[in-house]
């Protein structure tokens, strides 16, 4: 059977193109390459227009513009969008041999100063926002404000007991890498508001795709989410995000 995903990915790199973004590979250092969604013409265009910047992390499922797809068409005409995959996911590989949430961040940063970006604000879905948080930690002036869902700023061992009961799974990894359609369907119906009805063989064609960075995400992303708790970013907390501001 022809996989579905495999299919829509041409098509969505299309509509992406459409909204005024392509992707850009930039080598941040020897050997590490990202990859990043950008206005067309983000090298001369980054901050230098009036449309503020917003960055946007993806988790653990998929790749960046697979993830955030819908926000990018809602939000590209009035924000410049920056949509990178993070290392060992999409378009993004490194041969460091560092899996770390801090070298995460510290190639975006580098990334991101390569296209222009001065001053945004970063979303981040589930691991991206505890890359999101790092980020701010360590580029106060880069980062504006932090959106962070399915996640928090500092991961306990309490807190990573409580949560994995509340969802009912033995281990961070068996939640964030399925290994079946089913399990798939159930973390991303977790992960939404108001999942869309799918057909089994579209989680199952999913799981396909993903199949070919899981094994480094999971080593990438393990010290991110068992360690006994990495230290508290110092990130000013402000009742709303830039997002959305007059």
């Amino acid at each position: 059977m022809v996989n579905t995903v495999k299919i829509y990915k041409p098509l969505l790199r299309a509509t992406m193109s459409f909204a005024g973004l392509r992707p850009e590979k930039i080598e941040v250092e020897p050997g590490t390459v990202m990859n990043i969604w950008a206005p067309t013409r983000s090298k001369k265009n980054a901050n230098n227009s009036k449309k503020p910047a917003v960055v946007f992390l993806h988790g653990f499922v998929a790749d960046g513009i697979l993830t955030w797809q819908f926000q990018v068409l809602a939000l590209a005409r009035d924000y410049a969008v920056y949509v990178p995959d993070l290392l060992f996911f999409g378009g993004s590989s490194t041969g460091d041999g560092r899996r770390t949430v801090g070298f995460q961040a510290e190639c975006l940063a580098r990334g991101l100063a390569k296209l222009g970006v001065q001053q945004c604000t970063v979303v981040g879905f589930s691991y991206g926002a505890v890359v999101a948080f790092r980020l701010a930690e360590l580029q106060p002036e880069l980062v504006e404000s932090v959106v962070a869902t399915c996640s928090g700023p500092v991961v306990t061992e309490s807190l990573t007991r409580e949560c994995l009961e509340r969802l009912r799974f033995p281990t961070w990894s068996e939640f964030l890498l399925p290994d079946s359609a089913s399990a798939l369907k159930k973390l991303l119906e977790i992960g939404s508001f108001h999942f869309p009805r799918l057909p089994k063989c579209v989680f199952k064609h999913a799981l396909e795709v993903m199949f070919d960075y899981r094994k480094e995400s999971r080593i990438a992303g393990g010290s991110g989410h068992s360690r006994r708790g990495f230290p508290f970013p110092t990130v000013p907390s402000e009742g709303a995000s830039g997002l959305g501001r007059e």
